[in-house]
């Protein structure tokens, strides 16, 4: 079963994904982030748990490659259609290869953003993974 959760936006937050999960009371890691990268110059997504960091050596393997870095956000916009703080992995304008944090993928059902800032979708990790055509990698550092 799939639901949205709308929340009060923080445009001021200094982590957007961790003032959601608190703005719903929601547990963070749960409530997931998505990321843009840029795999040897080529566009990846990660969807991980917001009080988590990704680990750009684990993301490089992850999606085939030598090297990644996180998008630039103005970058990162015009790759989704997307604004940032309200990224997310389901609609992009151009579909990039995706990752979910496989130590996430055993939750019975996880929050991502829906596609605007304010909005998020809860659903089960399979059916994120399915609809997504997405891998469950380990992606975050320690």
């Amino acid at each position: 079963m799939v639901s949205l959760h709308p929340y009060d936006y923080d445009p001021n937050a200094d982590a957007v994904g961790m003032a959601a999960a608190w703005a719903l009371g929601l547990e963070a890691g749960v409530t997931l982030k998505t990321l843009m990268v840029e795999v040897d110059g080529k566009a990846a997504c990660c969807v991980i748990p917001s009080d988590k960091q990704l680990s750009m050596k684990k993301v490089a393997a992850a999606f085939g490659g030598k090297h990644a870095e996180m998008m630039q956000p103005a970058k990162a916009e015009k790759v989704t259609g997307y604004k940032v703080g309200g990224i997310s992995p389901f609609g992009q304008k151009k579909a990039v290869p995706t990752v979910i944090e496989a130590s996430v993928c055993s939750a019975e059902r996880v929050w991502i953003n829906a596609g605007q800032r304010g909005l998020l979708l809860g659903i089960s990790p399979g059916d994120a993974l399915a609809v997504l055509g997405a891998k469950a990698v380990e992606v975050t550092a320690g």
